[in-house]
C-alpha cells in the first residue's frame, strides 16, 4: 500500500562514494523510485523511476518490482515494503497505466506458490518482504536480501540481456520461479515455453490491448517478448503451472488483480516434468537443494523478434557465467556515455544530481533491434535496416521540449534514430503521419500535439539529417494537416487552449522545416498558421480562454485562468498560456506589453512554494512550463532567467528518493536539469537557438560527436561561480567579449569556449542586445 510520509535519504546514502575519472560512481538509481501520491501531493505522483539494472538505451532493464497495478508505470515504488519478482523490462518515469514489466523472476523456497500474493499479505504468495538497508543500486547493479527465505538477489544487464544471482541458505526445496503472465498493468494473454535441455528455457509472452497495459489497453500497445534463458544449476526438478483463465473474462488492469482471478492463479494447475507448455497464464519452476550461502545464476536473452534473436543476443553478451565481468563491462558502459558530459566544481550532492539526472536521459529511446540490427516492424514484419537503429519508447509531448534537444548535442545520432524509427513505422503501418507517442510500434495517440515535428524540425536546422527527408517531409505534413487547428484556426472543446497553442507551435515547426528545404509556397502557408495561438486569446478576460465549436467562449470559471483542466490538459490556462515559444513578441504585445508580462512572470515564479511540487503557479513537476524560466531573456531581463533557473535547479532537484517533484517522463525532467545546469536550455526546438544561463558548476564540456559537429568539444566555463554569485556580469565566446543572453547550436557544434564571470547582483546592461 502506498504510504503518505515523506521518503527517507537511505536510498541515496547506498550510493558509494566517486571519483571525477568515474561519472558512473555520482549515478544514484534511487532518485525519483517512487510514485507516492501523498508525497508528492498529486495523483501523478512522483518520479516513478526505477532503480534496477540497465545499461545506455538498453533494451534489457533489471528491476525490483512491487506492484502490478495502479498508476505505476515503472513497477517499484521505494515506500512499498515487498517485492514480488525481478522483471527484464521497464518503463522509465511514465504516468498513465505502464506496461512491460516482462519475465518476471522470483527466487523463493518451500511449497510452490503460483501468485505473488498481496502487498497486505506476501506470505500468501511469492512475494517477499525485504531488507530495506540491504537495498542497493548503481549504473549497471542492484542487489538486496529478501527476508521471507533469506535469499540474496543481485542483478546486471547488458544492452539485450541480463544475468542474476541469487545467493540461498541451505536448504532441499530452494528455487527460481518465472511468471511468464506477468506484465505490469495488466498481463500477457499467451505464453508459451518449451524446456530445451537440462538447464535452458525459451519461449515467448504475448501482450496485447485485451491485456492492458499501456494505458489499460488504450495505448494500443501490441508486442510480443521472446525469451532464452539459462541457469547454472541443472533442473532435478522442474514444471509449469498454468491457471484456467475462462474465456469470458476480461483481462484488463482491475480484472487481473481482482480477488477472483488472483484465486484462480493462486490454484493454478502445477504439471511436473513438462517439455512444452502453452496457455494463457503460465509460470515456470526449478526446484533444487542448495548449500549455505550457495549461489545460482539465471541468465536471458530478450528479444522482439524472435526466440533466434533472443539466443543470439545471450550468446554474444553474456556467453559465460562471469557475473562480476557484466556487472563491471555495464559501469563502464556509463562511464563511457556519461563522459559525455565533463563537470567541474560543484558540490557532491549537485555532482550526484548531475549525473543521475544525465543518467535518466539515457534510458530511452531504447534499443528496439536485435544485436544483429533486426527488428520487428509496424507491418509486424522483420526488417533489417543498414544506416540506423531501431528505437522505441517516444514520449513526444514531453521529449520535444528538452530531452531530445539536449540529445542533439551529445548524441545526435540516436536523434537520427529516433527520427528514421519514426518515419519507417509510418510507413510500415500506412498510417503515413508521425505518432505522438510511440510504445513498441504503437500508435498510442497518447498526449496531445505533434512533437515529432518539432524533433525533425529541430534536428534539421541543427545539421542532423541522416534520415530520408523527403519521406519525413511528407509524414511531417501529413501529421500537421491530420492533427491541427483546421479552417477555423483554433481547436475548441475540452482542451481548446492547450491544442491552440501547441498546433500552432508545431505549425511554425512545419514551416521552419520547409523554409529550410526550399519550400517556399509550404513555409509561408505555415508560418502564417502559428499565428492562430491569438485565436484563443480574449481581450475582455486578458489571457487564454477556450472556445466551443461555435466559436463561442466557454463559460468563464470561478477561478478564472487558474482553474486546472479550464481547457488544458494537465495545467491551467494561466501555465499553459505561456506556451508561445515561436513568437514571443507577438504573445507579449497580445497579454499587454513587456513590463506586464515581466511583472505576470515575476509574480508566477514568487507565488511558487519554496518545495516546489505539484502547484498552480511555476509548475515544474509538469512539462508545459518547462520552457518558461527561459523567456526572461527573450523580455530583455536575462538576470532574472539566470535567478529562476538556479533556484529550480537547487529546489527541485535533490539527491533523495523523493528527489523529483514530477514524473521524470522518460528522460525530459532530468534533460531539464541537465541542460540548464550547464547554462544552457531552448525555448523553442525547431530554432538553433540556445538561452544561456547561469550554470550550476565551474565547468561544463559536451563532447561533440565527429560525425555531426566540426569540434571535439565546447565547454562552458565560469570565474567566481558560487550559490551567491549566480548572475552573469561578463562573457567571451573563444576569447572574444560576448553581448548575447543566447547562442546558436553551429557554434557550439563547432567547439570552442563560453567563459561567464559571476557575481552576486544582477548586471542589467549584459545580454539585452
Amino acid at each position: 500500500m502506498k504510504k503518505t510520509y515523506l521518503l527517507t535519504m537511505a536510498a541515496a546514502l547506498s550510493v558509494a562514494p566517486a571519483v571525477a575519472q568515474d561519472p558512473a560512481g555520482y549515478v544514484n538509481p534511487f532518485i525519483g523510485a517512487s510514485t507516492s501520491e501523498g508525497a508528492a501531493g498529486i495523483y501523478h505522483g512522483l518520479g516513478k523511476t526505477f532503480p534496477g539494472a540497465a545499461t545506455p538505451f538498453g533494451m534489457v532493464q533489471l528491476s525490483p518490482n512491487t506492484i502490478t497495478g495502479g498508476d505505476n508505470g515503472s513497477g517499484y515504488s521505494y515506500e512499498h515494503t515487498s517485492i514480488e519478482g525481478f522483471a527484464f523490462t521497464q518503463m522509465s518515469g511514465i504516468g498513465w497505466f505502464g506496461d512491460l514489466g516482462n519475465f518476471l523472476v522470483m527466487p523463493s523456497a518451500g511449497p510452490l506458490q503460483t501468485h505473488a500474493g498481496s502487498a497486505k499479505h506476501p506470505e500468501q504468495g511469492y512475494r517477499s518482504n525485504y531488507d530495506k538497508a540491504s537495498e542497493k543500486a548503481s549504473a549497471g547493479y542492484y542487489r538486496v536480501k529478501l527476508t521471507e527465505h533469506n535469499i540474496l538477489g543481485e542483478m546486471t544487464a547488458a544492452p539485450h540481456s541480463g544475468i542474476m544471482r541469487f545467493t540461498f541458505p541451505a536448504g532441499q526445496q530452494s528455487r527460481i520461479q518465472i511468471d511468464l503472465a506477468r506484465r505490469v498493468g495488466g498481463t500477457s494473454v499467451w505464453q508459451e515455453i518449451k524446456v530445451l535441455d537440462d538447464r535452458t528455457i525459451a519461449g515467448y509472452m504475448k501482450c496485447t490491448p485485451d491485456g492492458g497495459g499501456w494505458g489499460n489497453g488504450d495505448g494500443k500497445a501490441n508486442f510480443t517478448v521472446y525469451f532464452y534463458a539459462q541457469f547454472s544449476k541443472p533442473f532435478t526438478k522442474h514444471g509449469v503451472w498454468s491457471a484456467d483463465i475462462p474465456a469470458d473474462w476480461t483481462r484488463k488492469r482491475d480484472e487481473v488483480q481482482s480477488d477472483r482471478y488472483q484465486q484462480r492463479v493462486a490454484s493454478a494447475k502445477v504439471i511436473p516434468g513438462v517439455k512444452a507448455f502453452e496457455g494463457k497464464h503460465l509460470g515456470f519452476y526449478t526446484d533444487f537443494a542448495t548449500t549455505e550461502n550457495e549461489a545460482v545464476l539465471l541468465k536471458a536473452g530478450i528479444s522482439f523478434v524472435s526466440i533466434d534473436g533472443a539466443k543470439a543476443n545471450l550468446e554474444k553478451e553474456i556467453a559465460d557465467w562471469a557475473f562480476e565481468r557484466v556487472k563491471q563491462e555495464a559501469h563502464t558502459s556509463w562511464n563511457k556515455a556519461l563522459a559525455k558530459v565533463n563537470i567541474e566544481g560543484g558540490s557532491e550532492e549537485e555532482k550526484t544530481v548531475f549525473y543521475t539526472a544525465l543518467y535518466h536521459t539515457m534510458i530511452d529511446p531504447r534499443q528496439f533491434s536485435d544485436i544483429d540490427g533486426r527488428y520487428i516492424g509496424g507491418d509486424g514484419k522483420v526488417h533489417q535496416p543498414t544506416n540506423f537503429n531501431k528505437r522505441t519508447i517516444f514520449s513526444g509531448w514531453d521529449v520535444f521540449r528538452s530531452q531530445m534537444p539536449l540529445q542533439t548535442i551529445i548524441n545526435p545520432g540516436l536523434v537520427n534514430d529516433m527520427i528514421n524509427s519514426l518515419v519507417t513505422l509510418a510507413d510500415e503501418t500506412g498510417n503515413q503521419y508521425l505518432e505522438r507517442w510511440e510504445l513498441l510500434n504503437a500508435y498510442s495517440g497518447c498526449m496531445i500535439g505533434n512533437p515529432a515535428v518539432s524533433v525533425i524540425a529541430d534536428a534539421y536546422v541543427k545539421g542532423i539529417r541522416k534520415f530520408d527527408i523527403a519521406k519525413a517531409y511528407t509524414y511531417a505534413k501529413n501529421t500537421v494537416e491530420k492533427f491541427g487547428n483546421g479552417t477555423k484556426g483554433y481547436t475548441s472543446g475540452g482542451l481548446s487552449v492547450s491544442l491552440t497553442l501547441e498546433y500552432a507551435y508545431f505549425d511554425w515547426c512545419m514551416g521552419q522545416l520547409s523554409k529550410a528545404l526550399g519550400k517556399s509556397a509550404d513555409a509561408k502557408l505555415y508560418t502564417a498558421r502559428s499565428a492562430n495561438y491569438r485565436n484563443v486569446f480574449d481581450a475582455e478576460k486578458g489571457w487564454f480562454r477556450p472556445r466551443e465549436d461555435d466559436g463561442s467562449w466557454m463559460a468563464w470559471p470561478a477561478e478564472g485562468r487558474m482553474r486546472q483542466g479550464y481547457g488544458t490538459i494537465e495545467s491551467s490556462p494561466y501555465q499553459q498560456g505561456w506556451f508561445v515559444p515561436h513568437d514571443v513578441p507577438g504573445m507579449t504585445k497580445l497579454i499587454g506589453g513587456k513590463d506586464k508580462v515581466l511583472q505576470e512572470l515575476t509574480t508566477f515564479f514568487d507565488k511558487t512554494p519554496e518545495n516546489m511540487m505539484w502547484n498552480d503557479y511555476y509548475n515544474h513537476a509538469n512539462e508545459p512550463v518547462h520552457h518558461v524560466p527561459f523567456l526572461f531573456n527573450r523580455l530583455g531581463a536575462p538576470w532574472l532567467t539566470q535567478r529562476y533557473t538556479r533556484e529550480i535547479c537547487a529546489r527541485a532537484y535533490r539527491n533523495a528518493v523523493e528527489g523529483l517533484v514530477g514524473n521524470e517522463d522518460v528522460g525530459q525532467m532530468s534533460a531539464w536539469y541537465v541542460l540548464a545546469a550547464s547554462g544552457l536550455h531552448p525555448v523553442c526546438p525547431g530554432s538553433p537557438r540556445y538561452e544561456i544561463t547561469s550554470p550550476v558548476f565551474n565547468s561544463i564540456t559536451f563532447g561533440l560527436d565527429p560525425a555531426y559537429a566540426k569540434g571535439s568539444q565546447f565547454t562552458v566555463r565560469t570565474r567566481h561561480n558560487s550559490r551567491v554569485n549566480v548572475y552573469i556580469q561578463r562573457a567571451w565566446l573563444n576569447g572574444k567579449p560576448y553581448a548575447h543572453s543566447y547562442i546558436d547550436h553551429a557554434a557550439i557544434a563547432a567547439g570552442g569556449e563560453l567563459e561567464l564571470e559571476m557575481g552576486p547582483t544582477p548586471n542589467k546592461s549584459w545580454g539585452i542586445k
